[in-house]
């Protein structure tokens, strides 16, 4: 068997470019999509720990959790409506996906953020003001639609836009914007949880129209990608576009093989459908599985309920906001590494370092949870020093999501579907996302009232397959131009059965050759 995972092709091409400013701030604007999402997330976990919300719209779980104090621990949040609040949002989220494929394939990029803009903004406005709890389910559906629309376009926009040898840190952009939103969050839900008379909750819930008007405000002043330009029949517009974000004059190689796979796509009917042929079997396979995975890894829990978490094993209910706090800046600081070195070291090597530091992480917390809470789930006096540990163990194993499963497990997909079934494939990818992010969060508060400490190992379990995984089937795509990563896959020691190099594109082995040329793989 050759190396596991990596592309042995010696005919690699280098397109011509820099990183402009131009295309730097571009990507920056367009990758602050990802706060809307992030500050979901975040808010979501902090509102619910808040005592006046949930006497206001969720009372049993307020008397469960304040008045019968022989409750026991793993149990007092275990509330079906509770968690139809926060994971409402991905059923919806999962629908417009679907949607926003055809029309980010059909009118842009730029269109389908605009809406995710807009949609978010309504939910944020019905969830400030909720009145009852049909008004929460109704606002959260609206913020997953806005955010199934945005989901679906960021990362296509900035692996189109970034120039290829940089495409790996642009888009790592857009899940850095998730962990700041989850940051900015956790820290608004600290102070307004303070505030007098209880209602800090609905600025918490009203304060995402700021991330929604970012990304509304960014969708109009943004260029449209060159890619998208030319699948749309504007070729001459796009290839000006090409020159201004490549910042040089000749770009007829890059643009030729755009051109080549425009009309490549256009002679598919049903994208679709399309997906199903045997020659789109790995692109599909890591549609589904990646997102699938990273949703596994058990971060959603942590991000979710991390001040329901922290108030659970010891820590009051202030505390607990602030350790959230703390947990949401080791995610933003070790996003921050992912950027340095994606483009450096490699997807598989953070994928891999990243999985065993989670691995870890997740038995040591099992050990300490276990060793206090029992399977009773009453740890009577739970010393400082213990929860500080657990804490720390909980901030490592977020650094090694943040740099690893985190922004990879969107970057990989965006940038390895061909142009042919790109909108397609990216929504399989985000729906498969929402799915299993609806599932866990549905099912997290039952799961650990009944595994309880060991709902950890659960999420080690599939920490471990996923290394695996990624170790035997995921190939290194560190380097490759995005319209030319067909080769990845015809020189991987498992793929390469399904992608031949006569079936994988007519214009001669390359996923993009030059238009009218034959390009071969040696």
């Amino acid at each position: 068997m050759p190396a596991v995972g990596i592309p042995t092709s010696g005919n690699n091409k280098e397109y011509v470019g820099n990183l402009t400013p131009y295309v730097l701030a571009t990507c920056i604007v367009a990758a602050m999509g990802g706060l809307i999402f992030g500050y979901d997330i975040g808010i979501s976990g902090g509102v619910t720990s808040m005592d006046s919300f949930l006497k206001k719209f969720f009372p049993a779980v307020y008397r469960k959790k304040e008045e019968d104090k022989t409750t026991n621990q793993y149990c007092q949040y275990d509330s079906q409506t509770l968690t139809m609040f926060t994971s409402s949002l991905y059923l919806a989220a999962l629908i417009a996906s679907i949607i926003a494929a055809t029309v980010t394939r059909k009118f842009g990029r730029k269109l389908s953020m605009l809406f995710g803009g807009l949609l978010f903004m309504a939910g944020a406005i019905i969830n400030g003001a909720a009145k009852a709890v049909w008004m929460l389910i109704l606002g959260r559906m609206l913020l997953g639609f806005g955010i199934g629309f945005s989901n679906q376009s960021v990362p296509l926009y900035l692996s189109e836009m970034a120039p290829y040898r940089f495409r790996g840190a642009l888009n790592i952009g857009f899940q850095l914007s998730i962990t700041i939103g989850i940051l900015v969050a956790n820290v608004l839900n600290y102070f307004f949880a303070k505030i007098h008379g209880g209602w800090g909750w609905r600025l918490s819930l009203g304060g995402a129209m700021v991330p929604a008007l970012i990304i509304t405000i960014g969708s109009l002043v943004l260029p449209d990608t060159p890619n998208s330009m030319i699948e749309r029949g504007q070729h001459d517009e796009a290839k000006a576009k090409l020159q201004r974000i490549r910042g040089v004059d000749d770009v007829s190689e890059e643009f030729s093989d755009l051109v080549a796979a425009s009309d490549a796509s256009k002679q598919i009917e049903d994208p679709w459908r399309n997906l199903l042929k045997r020659k789109y079997r790995p692109h599909l396979s890591m549609a589904i599985l990646i997102p699938f995975f990273q949703q596994l890894t058990g971060i959603n829990v942590i991000m979710f309920y991390a001040p329901v978490l922290f108030n659970t094993i010891g820590f009051g209910s202030d505390a607990s906001l602030m350790s959230a706090v703390i947990t949401g800046s080791v995610n933003v600081l070790a996003t921050m590494v992912s950027i340095y070195g994606v483009d450096k070291w490699g997807r598989r090597f953070l994928f891999l370092q990243g999985g065993a530091q989670m691995l870890i992480c997740q038995a040591v917390v099992t050990a300490c949870i276990g060793a206090k809470f029992g399977v009773d789930g009453t740890p009577g006096e739970l010393p400082k020093w213990y929860a500080i540990v657990v804490v720390i163990f909980i901030c490592t194993y977020v650094a090694g999501f943040a740099w690893s499963w985190g922004p990879l497990g969107w970057l990989v997909p965006s940038e390895i579907f061909p142009l042919e079934i790109r909108s397609a494939a990216q929504s399989v990818n985000v729906s498969v996302n929402m799915i299993f992010t609806f599932i866990v969060a549905q099912i997290f508060l039952t799961m650990l009232c009944h595994l309880k400490f060991g709902l950890f190992l659960f999420f080690a379990f599939f920490v471990f397959v996923m290394s695996i995984f990624i170790y035997y089937f995921l190939p290194e795509t560190k380097g490759i131009p995005i319209e030319e990563m067909g080769r990845v896959w015809r020189t991987h020691w498992y793929w390469k059965r399904f992608v031949s190099e006569e079936e994988d594109h007519p214009n001669g082995g390359y996923e993009m050759g030059k238009a009218g040329q034959t390009v071969k793989n040696v």
